[in-house]
């Protein structure tokens, strides 16, 4: 056993990981069911306060273009209500908190993660211009500041980082950090990003000795309100997500010999041991919870080892590689030019007379 957070005699890599995960993400399925809300929204207060911080950050998109508005509301899961195409009801229910009584810098910065997680979930280009109306014109200036700290909480909580598309239009997209499918949602069409519950699961595999049974993972996810036959408006059917990081070779799954009844455990797969490493899952479940990696000592230690390991496995690597291009090379030269007879050798000319 690691140390870390600990939880029923297990280590959890993020005690608070839903929550943190999802800090701005709405859930409008069990409010309003169907597609019918235009005069509900006038009475349904509960809706900002349904994620997080919402209040202030839904105050802060009222000076938003209409679209943005929209866009907010269109990445909640596929049974979430659609936006309605009336703007006064659209300012009635941004309307809740004056923008000056919010720290803006703070909110303003919020309302970048939600924006690049819905054209993430939409599967839609990021425009630079697009998000310079987000700022605003009062925080022009801190533009590339805000846009770092979003980015940061993007690869913190999702295991995305932002990339430049297209430098002469301006335009940025989000790639998941594994080279999971359909980058990160794992399976087709849109959705949202599952990178993020990968990393979870591998680092609790490596802060239980590298070995986790089905019951613990379980049990951990149950405390972040994710259930093996509930179907998650993120995540979608966690069971089925699983199975998918099995087939896809990210983890590995084997029964515990000699158990009855028939019980599971869990190992990272090739495919993780491939595209990450403890050190990197180390550093995303310690960002998760606002610490360091050093605050699991043990951990920390068998990642540094990981690492030295890996370090000399590509010096080996690059010297197997090396002597192997020489090899081939001499045996092109000699092919190509061969050795000269020494009859045939070069002599002085006056040795030819």
């Amino acid at each position: 056993m690691r140390g870390g957070p600990v939880q029923q005699g297990r280590v959890s890599p993020s005690p608070d990981f839903l929550s943190r995960l999802l800090p701005a993400v709405p859930d409008y399925s069990d409010i309003m069911p169907g597609r019918h809300r235009s005069k509900k929204r006038h009475r349904a207060q509960i809706e900002p306060q349904s994620c997080g911080n919402a209040q202030a950050t839904a105050a802060a998109a009222k000076e938003f273009p209409p679209s943005f508005s929209t866009q907010c509301e269109d990445i909640a899961g596929p049974g979430s209500d659609k936006a309605s195409s009336s703007q006064d009801e659209d300012e009635a229910v941004f309307s809740v908190t004056p923008l000056s009584v919010v720290d803006g810098f703070k909110k303003r910065t919020e309302a970048l993660e939600l924006f690049l997680l819905s054209k993430y979930k939409l599967k839609q280009p990021i425009m630079k211009k697009d998000l310079l109306r987000i700022v605003g014109e009062d925080y022009q200036d801190r533009f590339c500041e805000m846009l770092k700290n979003a980015s940061d909480e993007m690869e913190t909580f999702f295991a995305l980082h932002i990339n430049e598309v297209d430098s002469r239009n301006l335009s940025y997209s989000l790639v998941s950090k594994l080279k999971l499918p359909n980058n990160g949602r794992v399976r087709p069409g849109r959705g949202f990003p599952k990178t993020g519950f990968l990393m979870h699961i591998l680092g609790l595999i490596f802060m239980n000795d590298n070995c986790v049974s089905e019951e613990v993972i379980w049990g951990d996810l149950r405390l972040k309100q994710v259930y093996p036959e509930k179907k998650h408006f993120v995540f979608g059917e966690p069971r089925k997500l699983i199975t998918d990081f099995v087939r896809l070779k990210y983890l590995e799954c084997h029964q515990v010999p000699d158990s009855h009844p028939p019980r599971s455990e869990f190992l990272w797969g090739p495919k993780a041991h491939l595209e990450t490493s403890k050190m990197e899952v180390l550093e995303f479940c310690a960002k998760v919870n606002g610490t360091h990696p050093r605050a699991y000592p043990s951990c920390y230690e068998e990642a540094l080892r990981d690492e030295e390991e890996r370090a000399r496995a590509r010096d080996a690597a690059r010297a197997a590689t090396t002597a192997q291009v020489r090899a081939a090379f001499r045996a092109m030269a000699s092919t190509t030019f061969p050795p000269i007879e020494k009859s045939k050798a070069f002599r002085p000319s006056h040795q030819n007379i």
